[in-house]
């Protein structure tokens, strides 16, 4: 049996050509259809001279077609690149760049110059289609794909992920959630977000039907409540924000859960405790599951809530190892930074050394009462804001060089959907600062959910001992004035 990722939908394809496999706004493909894209796909790339181990950037919408294309990159041994539409184009110059791409697909028209061979998705479909090419000898070690990350100092990380990584994954995920032909599953995330792995693979890991949900609706709480119900989706995947919004303003607990909804799953950030009460309180009989993991990891933990959790007054835990992961905390036993080894880490950051056994993921954790590990805090400069895995220090780059800052610092300051990214700033000269300046800077080399939400003036940042940035004092100063 082939451990290849792109295995799941062909031996899907096999048992039921005709079974849907995206639903995409009106528009059904089911499997077969989708393959005849696939494999027109295949003869374009190929035509264009792609060839196994070549880097495919997608800066593209969510869509069947950027499905198809995904899949036929995998056939090809091509390692695909996402990126999010919302990206600026520096953005996405410089994913390019540490990619070592050898070829991007946009939408449109790509819009900057490029010595890449370039084209649109539209053209790639309307090329006239050779004899589809034979597949090429693939290990299951070989990378799939790269999902790109912020990174700490100002460059994003490219985080790669084999065929082994993603299926050890996706194989356990499937079993947890109790994953059939049957279901529909949403597919939220963007598809360059880790989220989005579970939505597609495991769909197909089953024969199942992915549900996309276009960009305009993702961060819209009405329109998100109203695709549940009348998409008739049955696995639910997303981050807490998304669930939040739509309890705020999608009017989630104004009725009964949804009669086909059974399975509920969020990721990405810790949900409040109270909201996962309310949920699990109202939705008694929709199975609510907690996923952790960074990027690097995949999923490695999970936990699934229980009328028990009714009475906790403690955060809800990331539970036990999964994808087949050895999780442990060190210095440990009890308490310590989260330490990830399994099938599921990755292959390593693009073109750095390959990931030498255990991933430390920065995070700390400690182990509660029944064995279960739960989720302490960070080490670092990572936050989670709106879902996305943001490095601080990312920001601070970009706004370190504008014109009028003398010195910056950007705390994540709040809760849930209330969470905001706060610029702390040193104006240079007694120059004049403001937000929709800053806002409009981070917008030409930032993604749009790393873009600045408040603006704090300071004569100077609070240091520690070692000349760092005192974080912690100065979060409590802003806090302060913010309450």
């Amino acid at each position: 049996m082939s451990t290849l990722l792109q295995q799941y939908f062909l031996d899907s394809l096999s048992q039921d050509a005709k079974a849907p496999a995206v639903h995409d706004g009106p528009r059904t493909y089911s499997y077969g259809e989708l393959d005849e894209i696939v494999e027109h796909l295949m003869s374009a790339l190929t035509r264009h001279g792609l060839k196994a181990e070549d880097r495919l950037v997608m800066w593209t919408e969510k869509s069947a077609v950027t499905v198809a294309l995904m899949q036929a990159a995998l056939r090809l041994g091509i390692i695909y690149v996402p990126v999010a539409p919302s990206n600026p184009i520096s953005r996405v110059k410089q994913v390019i760049e540490l990619a070592r791409a050898s070829f991007v697909v946009t939408d449109g028209p790509i819009g900057f110059a490029t010595r890449l061979g370039s084209s649109t998705l539209d053209l790639l479909l309307a090329s006239e289609q050779d004899v589809v090419p034979l597949a090429p000898t693939i290990s299951p070690d070989d990378p799939a794909y790269i999902l790109f990350t912020s990174g700490s100092t100002g460059v994003p990380k490219g985080v790669t992920i084999s065929h082994t990584n993603a299926r050890a994954f996706v194989d356990w995920a499937v079993v947890e959630a109790g994953v059939g032909s049957d279901d529909r599953l949403s597919s939220h995330a963007q598809f360059s977000f880790d989220l989005s792995v579970f939505d597609l693979y495991g769909a197909f890991a089953v024969g199942a039907a992915v549900d996309l949900i276009p960009s305009s609706a993702a961060n819209n709480g009405t329109a998100l409540a109203a695709f549940i119900r009348e998409r008739q989706i049955t696995v639910w995947y997303s981050v807490p924000s998304a669930l939040m919004l739509m309890i705020d303003h999608g009017g989630l607990f104004i009725a009964r859960a949804p009669d086909d909804l059974r399975v509920m799953i969020f990721a990405g950030e810790p949900f409040p405790l109270g909201r996962a009460k309310a949920l699990l309180e109202t939705w008694a009989g929709v199975r609510l599951m907690n996923w952790y993991g960074p990027t690097e990891t995949n999923v490695c933990t999970g936990y699934e809530l229980s009328a028990s959790d009714l009475t906790r007054n403690t955060p809800i835990p990331i539970g036990y190892p999964a994808s087949g992961a050895n999780v442990t905390l060190r210095p440990g036993p009890d308490e310590g930074e989260i330490v990830v080894n399994g099938p599921s880490v990755m292959v390593g950051y693009w073109g750095q050394a390959p990931q030498d056994g255990a991933y430390a993921t920065g995070d700390f954790g400690r182990i509660g009462v029944a064995g279960e590990i739960e989720y302490v805090g960070r080490s670092d400069g990572l936050v989670k804001i709106r879902g996305y895995r943001v490095e601080v220090g990312d920001i601070e780059a970009v706004l370190g060089l504008h014109e009028a800052i003398q010195d910056v610092a950007v705390l994540a300051v709040g809760e849930g959907t209330d969470r905001s990214l706060t610029a702390v700033v040193v104006p240079k000269g007694g120059r004049r600062v403001s937000l929709l300046g800053l806002k409009s800077h981070t917008a030409t080399h930032l993604p749009t959910y790393m873009i600045v939400d408040r603006l704090h003036i300071v004569e100077t940042l609070p240091r520690t001992p070692n000349g760092k940035v005192d974080r912690t004092h100065l979060a409590h100063a802003i806090g302060k004035e913010l309450e």
